[in-house]
């Protein structure tokens, strides 16, 4: 266990060099100019205000707040979808199927399609945006949208567009699950269908334990991909704050701090409930 142990952070050592020298003193002025005002940008010259930024943000401010909370709400409710979704088509193209290959590349070219710059330069809008307009253009023509009437189309509309973007946004996680599948021991399910156990009773009892630490990492990296993702309003506010028309950077800067909490609390919430699930080799 030592040994593995050496070996992971050897692993993870380019991470941690890039981390102190690149990130560490950013991320600790950040929180610095957060609890301060900057009266000469050119000096670097700041004078301590306490919590008065984190203050303007949750009294004053009156775009941050909705456009927080409409932020954590779309997570929230992504990030199950994402998940299921996802375990779904891993156990599917983790049968022995034609052309497997084909359907896995298929699933996994919106991660390398969508990427940011690449996406912009072919729809020339932001991915979200791009994926609701996929949704209503090529899912819902506009003559079915003139007979249903606008409430219909509307609700339609939007549970197509959130389909589109759990679709967009699970290749990785697909990914992921599949490794685990494939990790599994065939011996346990044989073992299982010999006592004369059903699939369903196969998936809950051996699959989803022995995808617990799969499980978690996936949860980990579909809260942390959709809290950084750039299309979210909230992250371009921070972005307008700070570095368009007159800079606020202290006020930016409190603004992420804040939203950065929530992120860690619930990365948090989602250890303590999945610790009880997840077991290390060396436990019995």
């Amino acid at each position: 266990m030592r040994r593995k142990s050496l070996f992971g952070y050897v692993f993870i050592s380019p991470w941690l060099v890039g981390t102190l020298l690149i990130f560490l003193y950013p991320i600790a002025y950040s929180i610095v100019i957060s609890f301060s005002e900057i009266v000469n940008v050119t000096e670097n010259e700041l004078r301590f205000v306490g919590l008065a930024n984190y203050v303007r943000a949750l009294v004053e401010d009156v775009t941050f707040i909705p456009t927080y909370l409409d932020t954590i709400q779309e997570t929230l409710v992504h990030t199950p979808l994402i998940n299921v979704f996802a375990m779904y088509i891993a156990l599917l193209l983790n049968r022995d199927i034609r052309c497997r290959g084909l359907f896995r590349a298929t699933f996994f070219l919106p991660v390398m399609l969508g990427t940011g710059f690449i996406m912009q330069q072919l729809l020339g809008q932001k991915v979200d945006a791009d994926a609701m307009e996929m949704a209503r253009g090529l899912l819902l023509p506009e003559q079915l949208t003139l007979y249903l009437g606008p409430s219909v189309t509307g609700f339609i509309q939007d549970f197509l567009s959130q389909i589109t973007i759990i679709l967009w946004k699970s290749g990785v996680q697909i990914i992921i699950y599949l490794a685990g599948l494939q990790s599994i021991s065939p011996s346990l399910y044989e073992a299982a269908r010999v006592d004369s156990a059903t699939e369903w009773e196969i998936f809950w009892l051996i699959t989803l334990p022995m995808m617990a630490p799969m499980i978690l990492l996936n949860l980990i990296y579909t809260v942390v991909d959709s809290f950084t993702d750039a299309s979210k309003p909230i992250v371009d506010y921070i972005y307008q704050i700070g570095f368009e028309g007159p800079s606020q950077f202290e006020y930016a800067s409190a603004m992420s701090w804040f939203y950065f909490l929530f992120v860690m609390i619930l990365i948090g919430i989602i250890f303590l409930v999945m610790r009880r699930f997840v077991r290390n080799a060396s436990e019995k």
